[in-house]
Order: C-alpha cells, then sequence, then structure tokens
C-alpha cells in the first residue's frame, strides 16, 4: 500500500478500536468477540512500528511507557473546591435552608431578574482519586490530581492508561478542563489480589497509588476505571444548567455514571439518599456519600462560595466506618489560645484503609461524657469520617482500666489551668513559650502576615536567643542582631529583614487574620476588613454593630469587642503600627482610577489565552483603572477582551454588537504596560 493508504488504514483501525473500547468499558455493551479485537489491535501495532508514527488516540499509548523522573506541578485553569459536608439530614435540611436564603435575598434585590425555583441533582460521591483533565483542541494535553486545588501534580502519561478516559474528544472549539474521579472497581481488586505479589489492601488505595505511580505501567496493570462529573473550565462553551453539562460530557465520550438523579421536592431527595445508602453495597466500586448539587448555572454564580466551599454544592456524607481497639494513652497538646487539648494514642489499627495510631478527644467534657475518665488499657470504638483523624465514639466495654491523668498545670510553662467550659486553658499568654511560638508562627504565616522563610524553627531560636516576645517585636530586629545567631549569615539575616519590611504593606484583612483574635478566620476578617476599611474604625465598634454583621454572631462579636479593649492588644497593635505596619484596607478601585481613563466605569469581559499577561493579571489592572471585570456578556457589556481560542463569548458579544478588542498589544498599552 502506498503510505497514504497506510495512514489511512491506521486512522480507520484507531477508530474502529476506539469505539469498540467504549462499548466494551465505558457502555459495557461489547459488539466484537476479544479474538476480533486483538485482530484489529495486533494489526495497528505493526502499522505503528512500520511507519514510525503513532496517532494521539491510538489504544496502543494507553499501556503505560518509561519510568518518570518525577511529578511537574500543574497549575489549574480553574479551581478545584472542596465540597461542605453534610453528616446527617438535619445537617442537609440546614444547608437547603442556608440555598433558600441565599436565593430569596437575591432575589428581593433583584426582581426584575430573579433566579428559578431551586432544582436538585444527587451525585453518587466516588471513593478513588479526583482528576482534572485538560482537553486542547480537541486532544488530551494534561491530566492532574486535585493537589491543594489551585496546584496539583500532572500525571497525564498515567491517566492515559485508563481506557475509559477519552484520548480525544469531539468538541474543538478551546480549551477545557473536566473534573471526575479514577478509581478501581472491586471486581477488578479481587481478581488483582489473586495474582499479585503484595496485595492491595482496598481499591481506593489501589486507585490513588496507581495513579501516583511513576511507572505508567503499574498502572495500566491496575486496569482502573474514570466517572467525570464537571467542565470546571470552558474557554469556548457555556451551560445554562446540570443536564447540559452533563449532555456535553457524554456526547464527547466521557464516562459518566449511569446513577443521577433530579429533584424540586426536598422530602423526595432526603429519601433517595436514604435508599442510596441501603444499595451502597451492591456497588461495584466504593463510594463514601453522595453529592447534592443546585442544577441550575445562573444560581451556583450567584450564590457564589466561601473560603472553601462553593455555596451551592453539600457533600452528604454516608456513617463513618468504625471498629474497636485499645486506648493506650493521652497525652495534653497546647495551642497558641492556651487551650489544652488531648490526644489518644490507639493500639495501631488499620480503618477504611489508613493504620491508625492517633484519635481525637476534644476536651475533658468529651471524656466524662464518652465515660472515658478510667478507660486506658481498655477497648473503645473508634470511628474514621473522611481523611480526619479519627474520634474515640466511647468505650467498647465495661471493663475498668486506668485513669487518664487530667492535668492541673500547663504542658508547656507549669502554670496552673483554669476550666472554662469543658475547657482547659493556660492564662500566662506573657510567659508561656510555646504558646507565644505559636502566635508568632501564626502571624507570620501565608494566609497572614506572608513573611517569606519565616517558620516556628525561628520562631523558637528568636524567642530564645533574642528575647522576640510578641509580633511586634519583629519589626524591631536588626540586621546586627540576626547576623550573630547560630545558622544565620549575613544573606539569611537580609532576607528576613527584607521579607519583615515587605509584610508591611499587607492589607488589613491579612492583618487581622494575623492577630489571631478568637472566634474569628479568614473569612470573617476579610469581612471586617471589606465592611469598616479601617482598622481605627473597627477598633472601637461595639458589639451591637459588631452582630449585625454577615455570619457575626453574638459569641464571635464579644469576642472581637473585647480583643481590641485589651490594654496588651492594643500597645502590641500601635507599637505595630509605629514601626511601619500599615494595615490598611485595599483602596476601592474606582475611588483610587483615573476617572477619565476610557476603561474608567465600563463592564468588561476577558475570554480566550492572553499571551502578554494573564487574564488574572489583566482583570487585576483593569480593576484598578475602575473597570468592572464580568464573567458573562449581556447587552450590558461595554467591551469583549478576546484572546487567542476565544469561544462563545466572543461569538456572544457579536451577536448583540458589543465592542470588542483583539489586538493584545493594544491592550497591554490600554493597561499602562507590563510589569
Amino acid at each position: 500500500m502506498a503510505q497514504m493508504e497506510l495512514l489511512e488504514r491506521m486512522r480507520n483501525l484507531v477508530d474502529e478500536l476506539n469505539a469498540h473500547g467504549h462499548r466494551y468499558y465505558t457502555e459495557d455493551n461489547p459488539t466484537v468477540s476479544d479474538k476480533e479485537y486483538d485482530a484489529l489491535y495486533d494489526e495497528l501495532t505493526a502499522l505503528e512500528a512500520s511507519m514510525g508514527t503513532v496517532l494521539p488516540d491510538s489504544p496502543t499509548r494507553r499501556v503505560g511507557g518509561d519510568i518518570l523522573k518525577g511529578f511537574e506541578p500543574h497549575r489549574h485553569l480553574s479551581r478545584l473546591w472542596s465540597l461542605d459536608k453534610a453528616q446527617d439530614i438535619e445537617d442537609l435540611t440546614a444547608w437547603l435552608a442556608r440555598v433558600n436564603k441565599l436565593i430569596a435575598d437575591y432575589n428581593a434585590k433583584n426582581p426584575e431578574q430573579p433566579l428559578p425555583d431551586p432544582e436538585y441533582v444527587v451525585e453518587l460521591k466516588f471513593d478513588g482519586l479526583s482528576l482534572n483533565l485538560t482537553y486542547d483542541g480537541g486532544e488530551l494535553t494534561q491530566a492532574a490530581t486535585r493537589g491543594n486545588g489551585e496546584v496539583g501534580e500532572g500525571i497525564l502519561a498515567q491517566v492515559r492508561t485508563i481506557r475509559t478516559v477519552p484520548l480525544t474528544v469531539g468538541y474543538n472549539g478551546g480549551t477545557v478542563e473536566v473534573q471526575g474521579e479514577g478509581f478501581m472497581r472491586l471486581s477488578v481488586l479481587e481478581k488483582y489480589n489473586e495474582t499479585a505479589a503484595e496485595p492491595l489492601k482496598n481499591a481506593r488505595n489501589g486507585a490513588a497509588g496507581a495513579l501516583r505511580n511513576l511507572d505508567p505501567r503499574v498502572t495500566a496493570s491496575r486496569k482502573l476505571d474514570a466517572f467525570f462529573y464537571n467542565v470546571g473550565f470552558s474557554d469556548g462553551i457555556s451551560f445554562a444548567n446540570h443536564r447540559e453539562m452533563m449532555a456535553f460530557l457524554r456526547e464527547n465520550k466521557f464516562p459518566v455514571n449511569p446513577y443521577i438523579a433530579y429533584f424540586s421536592n426536598v422530602d423526595d431527595l432526603v429519601k433517595e439518599l436514604e435508599s442510596i445508602v441501603a444499595r451502597r453495597g451492591e456497588l461495584d466500586y466504593l463510594i463514601d456519600g453522595a453529592v447534592v448539587k443546585l442544577t441550575d448555572m445562573r444560581t451556583r454564580e450567584a450564590l457564589g462560595y466561601t473560603d472553601k466551599f462553593p455555596r451551592w454544592a453539600v457533600a452528604f456524607k454516608f456513617e463513618a466506618e468504625e471498629t474497636t481497639t485499645v486506648l493506650e494513652s493521652v497525652s495534653w497538646e497546647l495551642g497558641r489560645t492556651g487551650k489544652v487539648t488531648p490526644l489518644a494514642r490507639v493500639e495501631a489499627v488499620e480503618l477504611a484503609g489508613v493504620t491508625v495510631q492517633n484519635c481525637t478527644l476534644n476536651n475533658i467534657g468529651d471524656i466524662e461524657r464518652k465515660n472515658l475518665l478510667n478507660a486506658l488499657g481498655t477497648r473503645v470504638f473508634i470511628r474514621r469520617s473522611n481523611d480526619v483523624i479519627p474520634e474515640i465514639l466511647g468505650k467498647a466495654d465495661d471493663e475498668e482500666g486506668a485513669a487518664i491523668a487530667v492535668p492541673e498545670v500547663c504542658p508547656g510553662c507549669g502554670f496552673p489551668l483554669e476550666m472554662r467550659g469543658a475547657h482547659l486553658f493556660c492564662n500566662n499568654r506573657l510567659g508561656c513559650k510555646p504558646q507565644i511560638i505559636g502566635r508568632i508562627t501564626h502571624f507570620a504565616s501565608r494566609d497572614c502576615m506572608d513573611i517569606e522563610t519565616f517558620s516556628g524553627k525561628t520562631a523558637e531560636q528568636l524567642y530564645d536567643e533574642l528575647g522576640v516576645r510578641e509580633p511586634a517585636d519583629l519589626y524591631s530586629l536588626t540586621l546586627e542582631q540576626l547576623v550573630g545567631l547560630q545558622r544565620f549569615g549575613a544573606k539569611k539575616a537580609s532576607n528576613l529583614l527584607d521579607a519583615l519590611e515587605k509584610s508591611k504593606s499587607r492589607g488589613l484583612a491579612s492583618f487581622l487574620n494575623a492577630l489571631g483574635i478568637p472566634n474569628t478566620g479568614k473569612a470573617t476578617t476579610k469581612m471586617l476588613a471589606d465592611h469598616f476599611g479601617d482598622l481605627d474604625r473597627l477598633m472601637v465598634a461595639e458589639v451591637e454593630e459588631l452582630i449585625g454583621l454577615p455570619d457575626v454572631g453574638g459569641i464571635v462579636a464579644e469576642s472581637i469587642y473585647y480583643y481590641f479593649r485589651d490594654p496588651l492588644n492594643e500597645a502590641s497593635i500601635a507599637r505595630m503600627r509605629e514601626l511601619g505596619v500599615r494595615a490598611e484596607a485595599a483602596a476601592p478601585a474606582a475611588a483610587s482610577a483615573d476617572a477619565n481613563h476610557p476603561l474608567f466605569g465600563k463592564t468588561v469581559v476577558l475570554t480566550g489565552t492572553l499571551t502578554l499577561m494573564t487574564r488574572d493579571e489583566a482583570a487585576k489592572k483593569l480593576e484598578a483603572l475602575g473597570a468592572k471585570v464580568s464573567g458573562s456578556v449581556s447587552k450590558k457589556t461595554d467591551l469583549v477582551i478576546a484572546g487567542e481560542s476565544a469561544g462563545s463569548k466572543l461569538t456572544k458579544a457579536r451577536d448583540l454588537g458589543v465592542p470588542v478588542l483583539e489586538d493584545e498589544e493594544e491592550l497591554v498599552r490600554l493597561l499602562g504596560g507590563t510589569e
């Protein structure tokens, strides 16, 4: 045959084999025998060897190749969010009530374009390893683990071995990221263990270990599967609702779990969740719960996200797995707030595929309530839920054991402990070394003042050798002092001083989080910074004003109020400000921007891929100029900035007659250049 004919034959073989593979692995509906499939596969392999080429979607790419040297980090185009958890029907009911309130609040403020009545979709929550697949021009170009939600590990070679994952898709209108779960079927695990030199403990570890193995041939040997359930990033396509997104996945040959159920009636939804629990043992793969989501995409956008979770979805967790083991000892851990909490050590036991040795005991009240005061050396029930530290539920029998020694003095400094409610506290705030080091380390951490190169060991060394007792002391350090420390050369000292100087310009939200105000976290401190816009205004705020703020109840309001009226805290804050810490809220873009700039006050949409800067960088520059950056095109849009591979947003802009800027050099000029 001529070369073109051979290439055409290869193309036909690849298409035919992929069609057979999809029917066999995804639809469970084979249309040829194994013998016929193998004959076609062998012909393709021989052609590839003779031609010296392999097509991008050839099934021969799935066998695994050379061992990799390591995993390369991959930054996801769209963040992979964790899900808030409902441990029982009561938690789920509370979540549903919050959703209804958020929708009602939105509709009250937007009567002209109200959100529809809530409709929910229920999906199974698979227990494997999260996958994020990137397709560019219809071809699988990257696959990554979830990582921290923003950056994962590239595992493309491993994912290619999963026969249900399409190597190419029909959609080639732009870049898309598709999320799903890689897993090992229970029947496959059983068969694998029959001949394995080292049997796998469970299907979850089998999948996670295979996908994070540097040898793709190991991955291939596990015969993994995958289900997909979300399009996280799409440059050229959008969806009105969940059904449209699922249709897109199916049309492009992604394996979608056959179970998806939609509900408008909450009672029916709850009954269905109870039914799933009953059917859990009949499945050929592990699930650890179900996911409940709102179906309407506009509603999802309106409800948005907290720091950690989307407000429009929740994971309904099944009852956690339990077992019994021996309670060996209890130690007492001191935190930066002075709270002393118990940590139980148990006889090592396998639970949900993990070896458990440490367990949670929340406080003295928890120990008493669970009848554990005299339980050392006895068997106790433990429960492991998700990937968090397991919890001791109580004694497994009536056997009397040794007494848990409840401390009377602080394990860190020997100061007498005080019982507040069910918790023990060390009140030696100014003289307890572990507390002080904990507070300073928290102050310097990434979500707070983000002092680069700083660590707990640094805090301890500065405490021991330079008398650093509070965060304000950090800003009085000199080069001469630091250079004189052990393991502190001139470069390290200079780097720390530079990092401290840089931290002085951190915003008000970061500063408030760094203070470690009791009962507040990152979300609350950001809300306080946005609301008050000024540290002095917040410091004199009354309890009544604070209670009126979002998600601030009486306990949180009093914590904030009394924190800023503590003379020690007031003095520390004043000293930091005298030393140059600004703690200023970011000025509203429109207030600081040039009102004469052509983009001031304009609504701008970014789409496509920019090459001279990232879209995030462009968005920040636009906001600094006083523009409003929107995620969707409408008649109210003033300008669409279109990079490479722009898709549906560009089409919609042209249909609506919205001005479009496609010259990136002109964009750079308009934004004032690149840094």
